[in-house]
């Protein structure tokens, strides 16, 4: 809660405080608390723009948003800016504050969706209200979105729309959602990283079958036993560093503001270099393979019959049935592997107009900041209109203390956001969207 002292806030952290309190927690496969309120809670907040937003329901209570903003030039190519209401799970006895409330404290927004990516959906309503508010229109149309089910690959969101309503994003070229434009301190320096590239997904469940038995019988074909033998050879699998073009013009430009010879250091020392930044860039130099969940058994003194564990799999672009053919060699053929969810890979150069736009209005906005391109280790929602040839990138801009650890704040316990860095976000937001 916010002190009678405090000074007021700003209308975006009014607004990204409102949407955590609407719990919209993902379990995934297809398990939710849904997305409906927060959905309807924006659908108000642009109707007050004199919008006409549409809401489709994929499923009870998976609700997305969209609605189209009209431009001073309609015949340029539309922008689609878009983000997600739904949010990873939250346990709260291991927070320090209720991930729900939305608590104001040390200078921060609280909660889960602090950052992924409720803060984003709020500098996209008040850049909004900045700019039609004062009777202006953004330079070219935007297609607004507020998507559901991100946390779980789109399927009752993203994908859904983009299978179903392709019509939505009629004339779009180009996107901007989350997990980019934010600083990083180099050297003492501050740098933006804007993500032009982001690993493939591929979530698989492992599945061991064995022989049930009493917990004190001599069982050589325990199904835990193999599934554990299993998993911890993925787990411990070191992949390789491979550079692809954004990673390699990565390194070669923190090499520089390091001042690190590449020569000598390699990708992961210059990575490590950056402290806190490491937490996204050192992932996107290979693939990674981490188990996330373990399922076996009903009772201490009963051998089950079967076992599974979930694996969370992000390889580099092009890589998926390469990394599978490994996964399948290090399990051997007595596991069963079963794809959950699978999704492109995405890499765009770090060129062209809305790049250079980007840059030139983060540099009004921080001068002498520079601006370098990054893969995310992780994934958007661009990878759905990606089908529909539609360009994305992560542009979520904020400007953080450089000891902020923001890259774990994603999905990690008390996440939180600098209220000066949701107003520098509302700013470069609505000066992008009026300039380009």
């Amino acid at each position: 809660m916010t002190s009678p002292s405090s000074p007021e806030l700003d209308a975006t952290a009014i607004i990204a405080r409102d949407l955590i309190r609407f719990d919209t927690t993902n379990y995934g496969e297809g398990k939710s608390n849904g997305e409906a309120d927060a959905a309807e809670y924006l659908n108000v907040k642009l109707t007050e723009l004199g919008l006409q937003p549409e809401l489709f329901e994929s499923a009870p209570g998976r609700v997305s948003l969209v609605a189209r903003v009209e431009g001073r030039d309609s015949s340029k190519p539309a922008l689609v800016v878009h983000g997600h209401t739904d949010v990873v799970p939250a346990q709260a006895e291991d927070w320090s504050v209720d991930p729900f409330e939305g608590v104001i404290k040390d200078g921060m927004l609280w909660g889960r969706g602090a950052v992924d990516m409720k803060n984003m959906d709020a500098m996209i309503v008040t850049a909004l209200q900045d700019i039609l508010g004062s009777g202006q229109q953004p330079a070219r149309d935007l297609v607004i979105a507020f998507f559901a089910d991100e946390e779980a690959g789109g399927e009752y969101g993203a994908h859904y729309l983009v299978d179903t309503h392709p019509e939505l994003f009629a004339g779009a070229t180009e996107a901007i959602s989350e997990v980019g434009g934010y600083s990083v301190s180099l050297n003492g320096q501050r740098a933006y990283l804007l993500q032009t590239g982001e690993k493939s997904l591929v979530w698989i469940r492992l599945v061991a079958k064995g022989r049930a038995a009493h917990g004190s019988r001599y069982i050589r074909d325990n199904a835990v036993t193999r599934l554990a033998e299993a998993v911890a050879a993925i787990g411990r699998r070191e992949w390789p560093v491979r550079l692809t073009d954004t990673t390699s013009q990565l390194i070669a430009e923190l090499a520089r503001i390091l001042e690190v010879d590449p020569q000598t250091a390699g990708p992961d020392d210059i990575v490590l270099a950056t402290g806190t930044a490491a937490g996204f860039i050192q992932a996107s130099l290979r693939t990674t393979t981490n188990p996330t969940l373990l399922s076996a058994g009903y009772k201490h003194n009963v051998i089950p019959e079967t076992a599974s564990a979930l694996i969370d799999i992000r390889t580099l672009p092009g890589e998926e049935e390469q990394v599978l053919a490994e996964v399948r060699e290090l399990i051997g053929d007595d596991i069963e592997l079963q794809i959950v969810t699978q999704d492109v890979g995405l890499e765009t150069p770090f060129d062209g107009p809305l790049v250079d736009e980007i840059t030139r209005v983060l540099g009004e906005h921080d001068p002498g900041a520079p601006v370098l391109p990054y893969m995310l280790s992780g994934g958007t929602d661009n990878k759905a209109l990606s089908k529909l040839g539609i360009t994305g990138y992560g542009f979520a801009p904020l400007r953080l203390p450089a000891e902020l650890d923001f890259p774990g704040m994603f999905h990690g316990v008390d996440e939180r956001v600098p209220l000066d860095a949701l107003v520098f976000g509302r700013q470069v937001l609505a000066q992008l969207l009026l300039d380009y």
